[in-house]
């Protein structure tokens, strides 16, 4: 054996001793594990759950307008026994305490509908709160599935590159065994050299890349060391729940993203409203009652009571009625346009991802075939030249064709998986 196949083999050895106590070294996780610990520390996530609670508190105090508004007061005082007469300018002789206590009360009985109208607003500010927090979720799932089975790609890529080292040692033992009986030239040999050192480069390379695929994984999942993604039982193209024509009205109608401008444009529709009651008059009622004794006692003093109604109505007010009116009426044509081109967005992203999804199933067949084309090629290639009727050229065009053909397999493999993610997004629900 040359030294450059023993030393092939010895990293082929290395590599399959080491490998188990890396994978052993790591945390292994799972796809759900990975989505959910993602979803725990995205601060997206967090913004959009504050986004949400922000939505809840503004509805409360929508409905806390219907409620009268409470308050309560209380005072006491000490002062001189003899105060200066401010009418006669004599000291005359009083009181030095004074104790008094009130409540009061004020409830807003017509305030031109406008309680009803920020009731509708603040609710429709609620339910695009929560579709832009679920849009939110499905962009992080995906984010988490692109590093998921990015890592899972690179250690399929890896085992490839490790096939490809000892494919390229056989091709060299080939060479070596021609060799033996004149029937080799030194090109043969140095080619043959020079494709094991090649595939133990590639080697090399997706290690790194794997490393680096397991890393951002691990950060994506909160922790500071690579991260191994456990491999899901079946990864195999499966059918679609929906036909092509209910995915494309799933997509306009009820994604995630054209919910929430829909009702993004019901909020501004209840703006241009709000800005209108401005025109009608408003009646509130207030009440009071009032306590106040000079002695430090409950017993005696005076009380009083009242209750009154208030009718007010803006005839002018330097014309911010009509600035409102312009500027809510304005925004309402903003949001409108912005839920059509949601809609328009949405489709053309569904319709996308759904054919990108398609050209993934065709191409793993496409893949497959190949793999399978270019294996049975290589070991015809091989017996030629072992009989001396093709070249070692022909064999390392087949070996690379064939390598190609692997590596074509796994990435089609993992473009599906990936666009069916990314159609799920889009939709905002699990197919």
């Amino acid at each position: 054996m040359t030294s450059i196949s023993r030393t092939a083999a010895c990293v082929l050895t290395g590599l399959a001793f080491l490998a188990p106590h890396f994978a052993a070294a790591q945390q292994t996780i799972s796809l759900d594990e990975a989505v959910q610990r993602a979803l725990g520390r995205s601060t997206q996530m967090l913004q959009q759950d504050q986004m949400v609670d922000n939505a809840a508190l503004a509805e409360r105090s929508a409905w806390g307008a219907f409620l009268p508004n409470l308050s309560m007061s209380t005072s006491g005082s000490l002062r001189s026994a003899n105060v200066l007469d401010p009418n006669t300018g004599q000291i005359v002789p009083s009181s030095s305490d004074s104790y008094s206590a009130g409540v009061s009360g004020r409830v807003d009985i017509f305030r031109g509908g406008s309680r009803f109208v920020e009731l509708d607003r603040a609710d429709a500010d609620m339910q695009a709160a929560v579709a832009r927090r679920e849009s939110q979720r499905f962009a992080v799932v995906l984010q988490t599935k692109n590093f998921f089975f990015a890592a899972l790609r690179q250690a399929d890529l890896l085992e490839v590159a490790l096939r490809r080292v000892e494919q390229a040692q056989q091709n060299l033992e080939i060479v070596r065994a021609r060799s033996q009986v004149g029937r080799a030239t030194i090109s043969d040999s140095l080619r043959a050299r020079l494709d094991v050192v090649n595939a133990r480069q590639s080697v090399l390379q997706n290690e790194n890349a794997l490393r680096a695929a397991r890393f951002s994984l691990g950060r994506q999942v909160g922790e500071a060391a690579p991260v191994v993604p456990a491999r899901p039982s079946d990864l195999a193209p499966s059918e679609l729940p929906l036909s092509e024509a209910e995915i494309m009205r799933l997509a306009e109608d009820a994604s995630p993203t054209v919910v929430a401008s829909a009702y993004a444009t019901r909020s501004a529709a209840a703006s241009v409203r709000s800005a209108r009651t401005g025109y009608l008059p408003s009646l509130s009622m207030n009440s009071g009652y009032n306590w106040n004794n000079q002695e430090r006692s409950f017993d005696g003093g005076r009380t009083s009571w009242s209750l009154g109604l208030s009718l007010s109505y803006p005839i002018f007010n330097n014309f911010q009625r009509e600035s409102s009116l312009d500027r809510a009426q304005f925004s309402q044509r903003v949001a409108r346009l912005q839920e059509d081109d949601s809609r328009l967005a949405a489709r053309q992203e569904a319709d996308a991802a759904l054919y990108n999804l398609r050209t993934a199933e065709r191409a793993i067949e496409i893949a497959q075939e190949a793999e399978l084309v270019a294996g049975e090629d290589l070991r015809v290639v091989r017996e030629r030249y072992s009989v001396g009727v093709a070249t070692i050229l022909d064999v390392l065009i087949s070996q690379n064709a064939a390598d190609q053909a692997s590596v074509d397999v796994v990435t089609s493999r993992y473009d599906y998986v990936l666009a069916r993610a990314e159609l799920e997004s889009i939709l905002g629900r699990v197919l």
